[in-house]
């Protein structure tokens, strides 16, 4: 949590001209209370809040500093589980969050200024569970700038046209494969129709898809760094960057469709592209290698601080980056298919490991909250004065 004083960058400045809205991905209880969030809306164009399993898995595992030892403290006095703990402080930062963007909220009609929250990671494969879930945190947080993140697995889909459907606005997450993103935009589109059907107001539901970027030129580099070949080699940082501009390709023949433009006329939002995993893992490609790579209107760039810091301090904004790359994108594809890459295997890998990497962190995050409970139950009941 560095980004306290730090001036107004002019290339953030000149990125969300470009209409990329930037949003954060990171929270923390004392990035809330020190004001520190608020600094980030004002001064670095902040204009939303992403969170996960990982992110909260840090923040809450940060120690006596990290400001939730008080509310531990009062849920191990009340006895309650875990799981029970761990959604108790989760949701409070989120809805805490959601009230320092509000304001955001409101001054964008409601398209930005928005936090997300993830369903339990653990029911990634089972529908009712994950609609159980969504329809919990929905009213836990209880706000209307909440967006609830269902990931993009099989057993997610159907998932999602029943949170829409219900009128809960959803950040799907996890996508990699050109394939699911469509299955994705078919889900919530058809969310929207019952919505409709149903009588609701489609002008107050919200979606974005959330589309891994860098995690792809991972796995991807490795595999041509095993073929040891200088063809292989000169491949190396392209799928990421051709994925995601032949995904927003898939968004504008979704939007130009005849389905959509009833939806539209209806009130509906568009579910706007969300790139994540936009920081760079190789230190060999530039820190802003993806934040420059994918600038175009009406997409949502959600940064860690890391990124967000390196883009402030020398990132360039050289018009739309996306939409004039789409044959240079299948042109990428088409030689990393030559070279034996399994596209549909590299992005099944990375769906499995995104969900087993989020488990992970949730199994961490809940055994840390127990032993806290145990320790701070264990001081014993103190009576209150008077």
């Amino acid at each position: 949590m560095t980004m306290t004083g730090k001036p107004t960058s002019e290339a953030l400045r000149r990125l969300a001209g470009h209409g990329v809205s930037i949003w954060l991905d990171d929270l923390s209880r004392a990035r809330i209370t020190s004001g520190n969030l608020a600094e980030a809306v004002r001064d670095r164009h902040v204009v939303g809040v992403t969170t996960n399993p990982t992110i909260f898995q840090k923040a809450i595992a940060a120690g006596l500093d990290s400001g939730y030892e008080a509310q531990l403290r009062d849920l191990a006095l009340r006895g309650v589980s875990a799981e029970e703990a761990v959604r108790a402080l989760t949701t409070a930062d989120v809805r805490d969050a959601a009230d320092v963007l509000r304001p955001v909220y409101e001054r964008s009609g409601g398209h930005d200024g928005r936090i997300s929250i993830e369903v339990d990671p653990r029911l990634a494969h089972r529908t009712a569970a994950t609609v159980a879930e969504a329809r919990q945190l929905w009213w836990m947080v209880d706000r209307p700038n909440v967006l609830i993140k269902i990931p993009a697995t099989r057993a997610g889909l159907p998932a999602i046209t029943r949170a829409v459907a219900e009128g809960i606005s959803v950040n799907v997450t996890l996508i990699f494969s050109l394939d699911r993103y469509r299955a994705v935009m078919d889900a919530w589109m058809s969310g929207l129709e019952q919505a409709r059907d149903a009588g609701r107001d489609l002008s107050a539901i919200e979606s974005v898809a959330s589309f891994f970027v860098s995690r792809l030129d991972t796995e991807t580099d490795d595999r041509l760094t095993a073929l040891g070949t200088e063809r292989a080699a000169a491949l190396r940082g392209r799928a990421g960057l051709a994925n995601a501009r032949l995904a927003y390709r898939a968004y504008e023949e979704a939007v130009a469709s005849p389905r959509w433009r009833a939806l539209e006329a209806t009130g509906a939002n568009p579910q706007r592209p969300l790139w994540t995993s936009t920081s760079t893992k190789n230190p060999a490609y530039p820190d802003t290698y993806y934040t420059a790579g994918l600038v175009t209107a009406g997409t949502v760039n959600t940064l860690p601080e890391d990124a967000l810091d390196a883009f402030a301090d020398h990132g360039e904004v050289l018009g739309d980056t996306v939409r004039g790359g789409y044959d240079k994108a299948e042109e990428d594809f088409r030689a990393l298919a030559k070279e034996g890459i399994d596209y549909d295997d590299v992005v099944q890998v990375l769906e499995d490991e995104g969900v087993a990497k989020f488990e992970e962190s949730w199994r961490i995050l809940l055994d840390s909250v127990a032993a806290a409970l145990d320790r701070l139950g264990g001081s014993g009941e103190e009576p209150l004065p008077g």
